[in-house]
């Protein structure tokens, strides 16, 4: 007979998700939230999230299939709090496997490129999948990028 753990969640009045290991392990952290990056393609979100968990730039980046994941583990009135963050594909094609990312995410981080406007006049529809598709309490953050 095999046996397996599988961690389980708490889902919080306000939506958000709290992981724990079935197997009673402590974890390394008191709390665990979930943000993603939206916004369209060629936009900063890879360089965005490589800054952000290991503070540093990279000025070529590949093209984002699917989701690229990062975490960063962060002090807050001393406790440990470990912030996962989801960089999504920004092409249309990958849209709607974006979309299952929206679930249990704490915040987003809409991202358009202040060089291309067409990138900024698409958050609409970016800010609409982002309501439609996550908890009404999910904090949205605009974040214009480059230069």
């Amino acid at each position: 007979m095999h046996s397996f753990s599988v961690p389980f969640t708490w889902t919080l009045e306000w939506g958000l998700q709290l992981w724990a290991p079935a197997d009673g392990r402590r974890m390394s952290y008191a709390y665990l939230f979930k943000y993603i990056i939206i916004g369209d393609t060629g936009v900063g979100k890879s360089c965005l999230l490589l800054q952000f968990t290991d503070k540093r730039f990279q000025p070529v980046h590949d093209l984002t299939i699917g989701v690229e994941f990062g975490a960063r583990m962060v002090t807050i009135d001393g406790k440990q709090i470990k912030l996962q963050i989801w960089d999504t594909a920004g092409q249309e094609s990958f849209r709607s496997i974006t979309r299952s990312y929206y679930r249990g995410a704490a915040g987003a981080l809409l991202v358009y490129d202040i060089t291309r406007r067409d990138t900024f006049n698409h958050l609409t529809s970016w800010l609409e999948d982002a309501r439609q598709h996550s908890n009404s309490n999910m904090v949205i953050m605009l974040i214009g990028n480059k230069r």
